[in-house]
């Protein structure tokens, strides 16, 4: 019944508000200090990487796209910037507002020609067991950011820094922190046990959609 219900869900979503946008905020209703859900470093792996300032820090791209690519950090702040003042809406109750800079994923997807068949993009942290994945429309969408700043600063690394997906139009497990990969797929049942990202696996629905 609960799977009925989410397609619905995700079906009624995409027929109606497949172009809408996230509110987005005044800078004056940024949250205070402190923020929501800050994680601490996770890996020996993130520490040697944080070490060294992120200049070694990969996002590869792959899969259905013409031209697979590994961007570093720098890379990816070379392509067009857009920044957002939104909310990190969660469930569990670690919601804030903050701004967010980065890069639309679009540009990202553009840089490495994404092909026809393409439905789907799967995003892995640098934590081996978090991993998501969206479909094309908000792949696509303007506010869907690889973001690497945040309140006018770099990207702490307590948020999901250097690299952390946004999807502002869906709940907040699914802005991943971390972020190191990106494929571009048509079906979703490779990826782990098949139910679209971890959110399922764990209890949670894969369409998280506000």
């Amino acid at each position: 019944m609960y799977g009925a219900g989410e397609t619905l869900t995700y079906a009624a979503q995409r027929l109606l508000t497949s172009h809408s946008l996230a509110r987005e905020f005044s800078r004056g209703q940024i949250s205070k200090p402190p923020f929501a859900n800050e994680t601490a470093p996770p890996s020996d792996d993130f520490k040697r990487l944080q070490a060294g300032g992120f200049r070694e820090w990969k996002l590869s791209v792959d899969g259905l796209v013409a031209h697979p690519a590994s961007l570093s950090v720098d890379d990816v702040k070379r392509l067009p910037v857009r920044s957002q003042i939104t909310q990190v809406a969660c469930e569990e109750g670690w919601s804030y507002v903050a701004e967010w800079i980065g890069t639309p994923l679009v540009e990202v997807l553009n840089a490495v020609g994404v092909l026809p068949q393409a439905r789907y993009v799967v995003y892995f942290s640098i934590q081996p067991d978090w991993w998501e994945s969206i479909d094309m429309a908000d792949a696509l969408h303007p506010q869907t950011l690889v973001t690497y700043g945040m309140n006018d600063g770099d990207l702490p690394a307590p948020f999901g820094g250097p690299l952390r997906l946004r999807v502002p139009r869906q709940l907040g497990y699914k802005s991943v922190k971390y972020v190191t990969r990106l494929t571009v797929t048509d079906s979703l049942k490779k990826f782990g046990k098949g139910l679209g990202s971890a959110s399922p696996e764990g209890g949670y629905a894969w369409y998280a959609g506000i």
